[in-house]
């Protein structure tokens, strides 16, 4: 054995894992049941650019998992995914090579990538190219195997146990078959469908989304008090949206409004258009909010959907799906002027929704239909999650998994789960109950799984949506854009009697859903299928529970009949000094390389753990350096221990204090297990650092001169300490603790054995021995400390006052106490409680 003469945590992270890569240390190796493997459904971050240090933070999270589970015994299949599909990566793609896709361009196959753009400043880019569909999707597969290799790169340096053989991406030709097959199994069994409905629908990204991907945000608004007639007499309505009133379908009032009960079964005329509409009436109207009677416009939020459909309302479409208003013939519509309204709406046709609300404002003002001052308000409007403005509703077919269906179902795949913590299923539960349509899982864009349909073209050259064309199971994956259905030809494409292929393809969700499927190999490995599946873990953010788990636990219920996994791990967010989530969007994120080269990877790491699961955890670099500081303390802890002869072969532990640390490491063995057996992995780490810090600042300076001298109980003891508290650390800080194990083991540490209680079998101590010793020489310290003397300073006489039990136990190691103190004499009293006098020398 040869010790490093100046060890260093630097340069640990590039050193160890190109060991461990070159040694396949963390490879899945199939065992012939089940129950020896722990399987995880690791996160696929997103390829859209750079990791954070929000996806180091929480990946660690699930790394300490997987590295207590593999020194348990257990064969770890960890998996790394890559989620490539999706609006994200189309936006990085445009915004990086300054493109734009263009469906209608033919493929080039002599195009090139133009060289990126990202780094010009707005005004010195160059025009923006269009480009084909499929040269687009070439585009996003190029740069996501740039992005993927950096995001591998990171997560080797941050030391994460993941089986690199075992990537997958959400995209690849795996994924789409996988995707394509479950798609067409639950269009099969009725679980999937195809309706022309309203959808929220995004303008910027020209998609529509799903109800999971929305959120909500307070914004600026205003409302105007509109004048309708009923039989000549004036009803106001109080309206946000005077832009819609061109769509205005109906007025609804609460039934039991005194108001406006005179009012029901009856007809109001629309200010300006003179549009004929009844007033209705429903629960759902609020007598309190506004005039207490609303205009029903198809369509302005969700509630106006509720409206339309439940009290069988005509729809009059009025804003197209590029967020302008479109033509409207008033000539169909039950109007006393049709021509007068005609050219009221004229000049609003073609208008973007802000410019129309301006516009029927000035118009309407102009002609007397608004009473009063616009009224400043602020309310909540639903965004895209990723999108910059809000969401419109818009008539479009799409496709949709059922879900409202399987709602209990679904509640009781929520029971079988073991949440940690505990309160997030709550989450879970609050998302399902509130369950009020079908999944949206259809998209209007390009980088996505392609849905495997075609419709056959009727004589006029019409799909016919009711019979879709699907290919064999055997020929997937297939793209209708380029591909042909059974008994079709190339050229009877777009023509009569022909066929066209399904141009949308599948949200992200649609195939993230499927991690389990895909990463177990669900269609192409059954025997692997066999032995992960269901998985033991899912780790995630607590903020795509209604999206990622939802959607995952809702494929897995409908195709498999199981929950996908048993545990479901929450991690918090990381938040920035203003308390801010931190998030690429926000602009806010700090990127993790330079924190490594920092602070090491162990350090950052150390941070990460430092945080309990599910809560959000302030960004702090400080935490970081205790890290670094540990991992130093323990090379160096390390270096004096194996630099003494090892005991002989023949020894036990036999002084009161080594058999009283082993005892307190005894119980940290067990708490510490404990806690990472529940998924606590916060608790575990406190619990291995409070015993080694004890271990170096107290236990190893009360027997080092015992060591010095030769004492095999004490170098036993020293020994069998750091080797179990580099054990009990490992998952935590896997960088230092695999450099100390390889001084004196020939294998890796993790691949060890996780310790065990009754390693020290044999071995009984006082557990509350160490901590009245250590008191005594902490009070020696200090009153060194406060006269200014040297630690090496003798003490002629330090007086032990406490109850008789502690004071026998001090005496027990009085020999240890007096080398550590350079004390003379120890004198005995009674007492009530332990109390140390220090007698020092006398100056001069």
């Amino acid at each position: 054995m040869t010790l490093p003469e100046k060890p260093s945590i630097d340069g640990l992270d590039d050193k160890w894992s190109a060991i461990w890569a070159q040694n396949g240390v963390y490879r899945f190796v199939r065992p012939a049941v089940r129950e020896q493997v722990y399987s995880i459904d690791t996160p696929p971050p997103t390829v859209s650019g750079s990791l954070h240090v929000g996806h180091a933070f929480s990946y660690t999270h699930t790394d300490i998992i997987a590295r207590f589970q593999r020194m348990r015994g257990k064969h770890v299949f960890y998996p790394m995914g890559w989620d490539d599909n999706g609006l994200a990566t189309e936006r990085r793609v445009q915004n990086y090579y300054g493109v734009r896709c263009d469906p209608s361009l033919p493929y080039d196959p002599e195009f090139k990538a133009p060289e990126p753009v990202a780094g010009f400043a707005k005004k010195d880019r160059p025009h923006v190219v269009d480009v084909s569909r499929r040269n687009f999707i070439e585009l996003c597969e190029r740069l996501t195997a740039e992005d993927e290799r950096v995001f591998e790169h990171l997560w080797r340096r941050l030391g994460l146990s993941v089986d690199w053989s075992l990537n997958y991406t959400t995209i690849g030709a795996g994924a789409q078959r996988t995707s394509q097959a479950a798609f067409l199994r639950m269009l099969a069994a009725g679980e999937v469908y195809q309706d022309e409905a309203p959808t929220m629908w995004d303008i910027d990204f020209g998609t529509a989304v799903a109800n999971a991907e929305m959120i909500d945000k307070e914004v600026p608004s205003a409302y105007h008090r509109l004048v309708f007639t009923v039989d000549g007499e004036p009803v106001h309505i109080e309206t946000t949206r005077p832009e819609l009133l061109p769509a205005c379908v109906a007025l609804v009032a609460h039934p039991d409004d005194e108001r406006y009960k005179p009012l029901f079964g009856r007809e109001a005329v629309t200010p300006m258009f003179g549009v004929r509409v009844p007033v209705v009436a429903h629960p759902l109207a609020k007598s309190d909010k506004g005039s207490g009677i609303a205009m029903v416009c198809t369509f302005g939020d969700q509630t106006d959907v509720v409206w339309w459909r439940e009290l069988h309302l005509p729809t009059r479409t009025l804003v197209g799906r590029d967020g302008r208003l479109q033509p409207l013939d008033f000539t169909t519509l039950p109007c006393a002027d049709p021509g007068s309204a005609q050219r009221a709406y004229a000049p609003l046709a073609g208008l973007s929704v802000t410019q129309a609300r301006k516009a029927i404002v000035a118009a309407l003002g102009e002609a007397g239909f608004i009473d009063g001052e616009p009224r400043p308000t602020t309310h909540a409007v639903k965004f895209y999650e990723k999108g910059e403005r809000p969401l419109e509703i818009v008539s479009s077919r799409q496709w949709f998994i059922r879900t409202t269906a399987h709602r209990e179902e679904l509640l009781e795949r929520g029971e079988s789960i073991v949440w940690h913590p505990a309160h997030m299923k709550a989450r879970y539960d609050d998302w399902v109950r509130g369950l009020n349509s079908d999944w949206l899982i259809s998209r209007q864009r390009f980088f996505g799984v392609p849905f495997p349909v075609w419709y056959p073209l009727d004589g006029e050259g019409k799909p016919d949506y009711e019979h879709p064309l699907v290919p064999d199971e055997s020929a997937l994956p297939v793209d209708p854009q380029s591909a042909v259905p059974p008994g079709y030809g190339e050229e009877q494409r777009g023509v009569p009697g022909g066929f066209t292929g399904e141009p949308d393809v599948m949200d992200t969700w649609a195939t993230s859903s499927l991690t389990p499927q895909l990463a177990c190999g669900r269609l192409n490995d059954p025997e692997l299928y066999r032995l992960t599946f269901p998985m033991d873990l899912r780790p995630q953010g607590h903020d795509i529970i209604r999206t990622w788990l939802f959607s995952t636990v809702v494929r897995s219920h409908i195709e498999e009949g199981e929950t996908p996994w048993r545990h479901a791990a929450l991690s918090g967010w990381i938040l920035d000094p203003d308390r801010k989530k931190m998030s690429k969007s926000q602009g806010n994120v700090v990127i993790p390389e330079h924190l490594i080269d920092e602070h090491s990877a162990d350090g950052v790491r150390y941070w990460a753990a430092s945080a309990r699961p599910g809560t959000d955890t302030a960004f702090e670099p400080k935490q970081m350096k205790v890290g670094r500081r540990l991992a130093t303390k323990l090379l160096n802890a390390a270096k004096f221990v194996y630099g003494f002869p090892e005991a002989a072969a023949d020894a036990t532990v036999g002084e009161p204090l080594d058999a009283a640390l082993i005892e307190s490491l005894r119980r940290t063995v067990t708490e510490a297990t404990r806690a990472l057996e529940a998924y606590e992995y916060t608790t575990a780490l406190a619990a291995a650092e409070r015993f080694f810090w004890t271990f170096c600042d107290d236990y190893v300076e009360l027997v080092k001169q015992r060591a010095y001298d030769g004492s095999d109980s004490a170098r036993l003891t020293l020994r069998l300490a750091l080797d179990t508290v580099v054990r009990l650390l490992a998952p935590f800080v896997p960088y230092v603790t695999e450099e100390v194990w390889s001084w004196t083991h020939e294998t890796s540490v993790h691949t060890e054995a996780w310790p065990v209680a009754d390693e020290f079998a044999g071995i009984s101590g006082d557990a509350g021995l160490l901590p009245a010793a250590s008191e005594v020489i902490r009070v020696v310290r200090k009153a060194k400390s406060e006269a200014r003397l040297s630690m090496r300073t003798d003490v002629p006489r330090v007086e032990v006052a406490a109850p008789a039990e502690p004071a026998e136990a001090i005496r027990s190691v009085e020999g240890d106490l007096r080398n550590a103190g350079r004390i003379g004499e120890i004198a005995y009293s009674v007492a009530a409680e332990l109390k140390v006098t220090v007698e020092l020398p006398e100056a001069g």
